[in-house]
């Protein structure tokens, strides 16, 4: 009988814990400028985590098909609508 070969090397699993580290790392830093941006001390609300992403344009294009529950709508103003400036 022949053992059977892991697709993966060994070394996946610790790559793998780095990158989400990273990404959580990015995300808590992004999420708490947000908070102090809106004078907040913490970061509770899921929409200020929603502000960090799609504020970031490399974690908004990364997590495209992400949709952060309970976190309200991003404002967002069309051009055409902002008053014209003189």
């Amino acid at each position: 009988r022949t053992a059977s070969r892991s697709k993966f090397d060994t070394g996946a699993p610790v790559y793998l814990a780095a990158v989400m580290g990273y990404l959580v790392a990015e995300l808590l830093e992004l999420a708490g400028n947000a908070a102090r941006d809106s004078k907040k001390t913490r970061i509770i609300q899921l929409h200020q985590q929603q502000l960090a992403i799609r504020n970031d344009e490399e974690l908004n294009k990364f997590l495209t098909g992400l949709t952060v529950t309970q976190s309200g709508v991003l404002p967002n103003i069309q051009a055409v609508l902002l008053p014209k400036k003189y």
